[in-house]
């Protein structure tokens, strides 16, 4: 058994990766808006930089399982968690790389293509390191605190997220050298590099890896391959409607609902295939491994649609802060900074919160830090955009919404089934506030989704994962397969904005946060 300063060291070296994680994660919703304007990109386009690097998590963890099902080895395994993130490391090193290219290069009738796939390397990295990451984490200590682990790696993870639009932002929307942006990917590449190196050398981490035999599971592989087919062929078409479009030109209203149609289609068809897996997977288990157990395949759809709705709020939040429907004035891309900012950084406050039982504090010293934890969190935020130079004072209303949240935490008393189904049920909230409210009220309900969302992974990872056994791993990698859904539901809410408008758009997440609710309620009949 590790002591404490051992079981630390090698806690924080492995959650360094989750920093990388929130960093480019959340500056793409500095970074959409941008592109938007610069390539005249509609709704729709803008948000396929969500897809490209969304769906790299979805094609690289279903690359592994393709791989480990034809050797009957888990790649994972064959590496170890420590090398498999080292990998994955240098995987998203080369797409920064490429990144420095894309945005260095004159031809600007290519480069958004190039960025794409620039931000799908980078992704299919953080789909190997994240795949192995994650059982890491939770192995790294006694199971009954894996979660609080995940909401401590998660809040380093949402450090990044709280830097990463402000660095953004000042690069992109201050009038200073393009080479910035160069620079700035120069950097990410390095760091990718470096944490590499760290993970080589750190002795006090120890290679984890799971010596259970590889568990093939032939149906599973073949219903992967079906929905890959399927949305490969739906995005075909989408992609084709834009074909030969010159800058500035519009789709027809025609090709404007074919495309919506084809992207409703693509989230229905994993929706629908995954509720009937359900059904087929209890009737005869045979051959579906992991998927046998109702509540890995219920939590897939769960994750699929957390992280859709998570990611879709903040990618699509640069965009109705820029239009006038809130009826505040319409802001500069700019001036849309600090508040995407503290969009990320509610999840940065949540995950903080979640974090405080891994320390196995007194009960009176850990209410103490319930109370100070989440307005410690806040500060920080505002803290990091007044040194940026921007006005925070607009900000400061967000404390109701952190109070509500202080209160919550109360309520569930570390329960991961109990905080789901209330975060949940305050994100529905939060969201009909902000489609059918105006102003403030709007604007501060769509920024307290982070902080509903902020402790989910966790909540919804352990309870999908909750008694798979020997399945485990392989469960851990459908999960992160699911991560599929920050591809697909922003490009459907921004087609949806293009239609509607951007506010009513943000219908689409009423129903994401619907389903949480009867993912954590079917959880709490489950294991009764």
């Amino acid at each position: 058994m590790q002591n404490n300063k051992q079981y630390f060291s090698a806690l924080f070296t492995l959650i360094s990766v989750f920093f990388f994680w929130g960093f480019i994660a959340a500056s793409n919703g500095i970074f959409i808006p941008f592109c938007k304007s610069y390539f005249s990109l509609d709704q729709f386009q803008s948000q396929l930089i969500d897809f490209a690097f969304y769906g790299a998590y979805y094609i690289g963890a279903l690359i592994l399982f393709i791989y480990s099902s034809k050797k009957k080895r888990d790649l994972i395994n064959i590496w170890g968690y420590k090398n498999s993130i080292i990998y994955g490391l240098i995987i998203s090193a080369i797409g920064a790389k490429i990144m420095m290219y894309a945005v260095s290069d004159q031809n600007t009738s290519d480069v958004f293509s190039i960025i794409l796939l620039a931000l799908f390397i980078i992704g299919i990295g953080f789909s190997v390191q994240q795949t192995a990451a994650n059982p890491f984490v939770i192995n790294l200590g006694s199971i009954e605190k894996g979660s609080n682990r995940l909401n401590l790696a998660g809040g380093i993870n949402s450090l990044g997220t709280v830097i990463g639009p402000i660095i953004l932002g000042l690069i992109l929307f201050n009038p200073i050298d393009d080479k910035n942006l160069y620079s700035l990917y120069k950097i990410i590449g390095i760091l990718f590099l470096l944490a590499g190196s760290i993970f080589i050398f750190s002795k006090k981490l120890p290679n984890y890896t799971n010596n259970e035999k590889f568990k093939t599971a032939p149906k599973a592989l073949k219903f992967f391959i079906i929905i890959t087919i399927f949305l490969t062929i739906c995005f075909y078409f989408i992609f084709n409607e834009y074909k030969g479009l010159n800058v500035n030109e519009n789709l027809s209203i025609k090709s404007e609902k074919i495309v919506l149609y084809l992207t409703l289609l693509s989230f229905i068809i994993i929706c629908i295939s995954l509720l009937i897996v359900n059904k087929l997977s209890n009737k005869n288990p045979k051959g579906w491994g992991a998927m046998k157990y109702p509540q890995l395949v219920l939590g897939m759809l769960a994750i699929f649609i957390y992280v859709g709705v998570e990611v879709t709020i903040g990618s699509n939040l640069g965009e109705l802060l820029k239009s006038d429907v809130l009826e505040l004035g319409i802001l500069t891309e700019k001036e849309i900074t600090p508040y995407i900012s503290m969009y990320w950084g509610g999840l940065m406050i949540g995950r903080w919160t979640g974090a405080i039982a891994v320390f196995n504090n007194s009960k009176i010293f850990e209410k103490l830090l319930y109370i100070l934890i989440p307005y410690f969190a806040f500060g920080i935020i505002l803290y990091a955009n007044k040194l940026s130079g921007f006005n925070v004072k607009s900000l400061l209303p967000f404390i109701i919404c952190v109070s509500i949240q202080v209160t919550a935490f109360f309520k569930v008393k570390d329960d991961p089934q109990k905080t789901l189904k209330i975060f949940s049920i305050l994100g529905a909230i939060a969201m009909i506030f902000g489609v059918f409210f105006s102003g403030r009220i709007a604007l501060f309900s769509f920024l307290s989704g982070g902080l509903c969302c902020s402790i989910m992974w966790p909540c919804i990872f352990t309870l999908s994962i909750k008694g798979l056994g020997k399945h485990t791993s392989q469960g851990s990698s459908f999960l992160i397969m699911m991560i599929l859904g920050g591809a697909i539901i922003p490009p459907l809410q921004g087609k949806i904005a293009d239609l509607i408008g951007i506010q009513n758009s943000y219908l689409i997440t009423i129903f994401c946060f619907i389903y949480l609710i009867y993912f954590s309620v079917k959880m709490k009949r489950l294991f009764q």
